[in-house]
């Protein structure tokens, strides 16, 4: 039997991701006005790439599946936005 061990690139990506995860936290106790939500989904976004590329392995797929998974993170997009637009329309 033998032992799984992890390959650089999986603790190059926890090791971003943790970095990403202190820096948001950081910021979210910062009085940045509006750069506090830009920041936020910037790091968010950069955060969803790590993800998809590493730990769904995106980058050593075929076309069509790289498609399908940026169709869904596409419709994932429109319904938070759908969503979001409920709170931006109150009075």
């Amino acid at each position: 039997m033998t032992s799984w061990r992890p390959s650089n690139g999986l603790i190059f990506c926890w090791a971003a991701l943790m970095a990403l995860l202190a820096l948001t936290v950081t910021l979210a106790y910062q009085p940045l006005g509006t750069f506090n939500f830009i920041a936020a989904l910037g790091i968010a976004t950069v955060k969803t790439i790590l993800v998809m590329a590493v730990f769904m392995e995106l980058h050593e797929r075929p076309g069509l599946v790289r498609v399908f998974a940026a169709a869904g993170f596409f419709w994932l997009t429109i319904l938070l936005w759908l969503g979001l637009m409920d709170f931006i329309t109150r009075a």
